[in-house]
């Protein structure tokens, strides 16, 4: 207040409440991964956290899916060939069947050779290619279960790898912004270096102390691989350090975010076209198929052109000399060819040829085969944004999923829910009756009582960053009576409003929370020579009912 020299009125304004605590958000996840482009007009958005809220934003600056370009080719093979201990292939000169990849199919038929003799061949209908950016349909999951507001790392280009040094750039650009409260990497799953990057994304959330993280299990190694190896490769790898501030759900999800195979993501190869009769007699449609989309035999004349399925043939002589010119005015082109429209064909295989609709069945599966992170990422923030950050997600569906990869039953979810290191992963399984429904709620630090719940973990970093963003009013004040009494109205304000919303535990305020501030309660005098303001809160969070048990007996009749 100013000293009044000169006559007059003046205005003193007193404000009649105090400071009150402004809660943190809860589900602002930020994903890293690879994107199609990373630019904000001429400015470039690559290793840079970028808000966005809907999938058209993330269209408008990261751009759309990759190009899928699979193939589909038949490749011969010798049935009888094998690899020594040194690797070298037996008989010498022979072929190896080739890997399965994402769909084969084999006929293996005996032929003879340049030498009239009797030799077995095979043949291996197969479907190949690469499934390895998927960050933007895991955006497409992250938003149809009820993602929000979130950021976007990009940190290369369709034709970059995602590696540990990467992703260690990323969770750097990450420090800048405040407002994360969760990160993911839902391709580190399909990355050798998955564990690197994992670690990385702990140590980043221990570090900020108020972001939490969620983890895929890499999928297995081959189709034979058990899922006790499969789950004990992911603990081995995450290791001890800041378990509290992460969880991992298991196992992959069969999705349903691409609908349909379309004839641009496949191409038929060469050995489709010259070997595929060999499979005409398992499959007689295959044979009708590819006779209706073949170019029938013509005759055309020099400078004559006709279109035939979609095909243009065209006789030129342009550069023959005078007398090829003479010796050939027409030419014949014949079904030997092997000419195709291959967008005919492809429809009319997909309708007719039940071994190509396999391989297409085999293949949308393969590509809508999604780890669960980012779908979860969504539904944390669904989650929060109806029911609070101190309900577990948990007990809850996952939309745009037909079915989990693995069939988990109650047997196998004992060893995933409690396993003797404590690093506990959460079940994804399906109820009849009840959908795909996620079937756990706890983080990484299962034997730790306080944090072994994602929901208290989750609950008590909402706390800690809303009142650590309150308290920050009170640096340099006085630290005497006053201030603690102020600090303290604020942060017990505050937390009866959580109480009151369920988010504490108590059936009265005093048993859900207290505050305590003040010299001889939380400071000595040496503590405020020292310009030390301690505060101690202690708080009741809300736990989730994991085991219900019901006992019933039976009464004597009493009328």
């Amino acid at each position: 207040m100013g000293e009044y020299k000169t006559p007059g009125v003046y205005i003193v304004e007193k404000s009649a409440f105090p400071n009150s605590v402004v809660e943190a958000p809860t589900a602002i996840p930020a994903f890293i991964g690879i994107t199609q482009k990373a630019e904000n007009g001429a400015d470039s958005l690559l290793m840079k956290p970028w808000k966005i809220s809907s999938m058209t934003e993330y269209v408008k600056y990261f751009g759309e899916g990759p190009s899928l370009d699979f193939k589909v080719d038949i490749k011969t093979y010798d049935p009888g060939a094998s690899r020594d201990s040194e690797g070298a292939i037996t008989p010498k000169d022979a072929v190896m069947k080739p890997d399965p990849g994402i769909f084969q199919q084999v006929v293996e038929v005996v032929e003879t050779n340049e030498k009239n003799e009797s030799v077995k061949k095979g043949y291996a209908f197969c479907v190949t290619g690469d499934n390895k950016y998927t960050l933007y349909r895991q955006m497409l999951m992250f938003f149809a279960n009820g993602g929000g507001t979130c950021y976007i790392v990009s940190v290369g280009t369709y034709g970059a790898m995602l590696s540990k040094e990467s992703v260690a750039g990323a969770l750097s650009a990450l420090e800048k912004e405040q407002e994360i409260t969760m990160v993911v990497v839902p391709e580190a799953a399909y990355s050798a270096s998955c564990s690197d990057m994992q670690t990385q994304m702990l140590n980043h959330c221990v570090k900020m102390q108020n972001r939490f993280a969620i983890f895929d299990v890499q999928p297995k190694s081959d189709e034979n691989e058990p899922m006790a190896l499969q789950i004990s490769k992911f603990q081995t790898g995450i290791g001890a350090n800041g378990l509290s501030y992460g969880a991992a759900y298991y196992p992959w999800l069969n999705t349903s975010v691409l609908s349909e195979i379309k004839p641009g993501m496949v191409e038929l190869g060469e050995g489709f076209q010259t070997h595929c009769r060999r499979f005409f007699g398992s499959d007689p449609h295959l044979a009708q198929a590819i006779e209706q989309c073949m170019a029938k035999k013509i005759t055309l004349s020099v400078g004559q052109s006709q279109i035939i399925n979609g095909v243009l043939y065209k006789y030129d002589d342009s550069g023959a000399t005078p007398e090829e010119k003479q010796k050939k005015n027409t030419i014949e082109i014949s079904p030997e060819s092997q000419t195709v429209n291959r967008v005919n064909l492809h429809y009319l295989l997909v309708k007719s040829s039940p071994l190509y609709q396999t391989a297409m069945k085999a293949l949308k599966s393969h590509l809508n085969l999604l780890p669960p992170s980012a779908a979860m990422a969504g539904l944390y923030t669904m989650v929060d944004q109806t029911k609070g950050v101190w309900k577990a997600p948990a007990n809850v569906s996952v939309n745009y999923v037909q079915s989990p990869s693995e069939i988990i039953d109650n047997a196998a979810q004992m060893d995933l829910n409690v396993p003797m290191n404590g690093k506990a992963i959460n079940a994804i399984r399906s109820f009849i009756g009840e959908g795909i429904k996620v079937w756990g709620a706890r983080t990484l630090d299962g034997n730790s009582l306080d944090w072994r719940y994602i929901n208290v973990r989750r609950t008590m970093l909402f706390l800690e960053e809303s009142i650590k963003n309150a308290a920050r009013a009170y640096v340099f004040e006085a630290n005497d009576a006053n201030t603690w009494l102020n600090m303290k109205c604020m942060i017990e304000n505050f937390l009866r409003g959580v109480w009151k919303r369920g988010g504490l535990a108590g059936s009265v305020p005093e048993d859900a929370f207290s505050v305590h501030v003040g010299l001889g309660d939380t400071m000595a005098p040496e503590d405020i020579l020292e310009g030390m303001l301690r505060i101690t809160v202690l708080v009741a969070i809300s736990r989730p009912a994991e085991f219900i048990e019901i006992t019933f007996q039976q009464q004597m009749q009493k009328s």
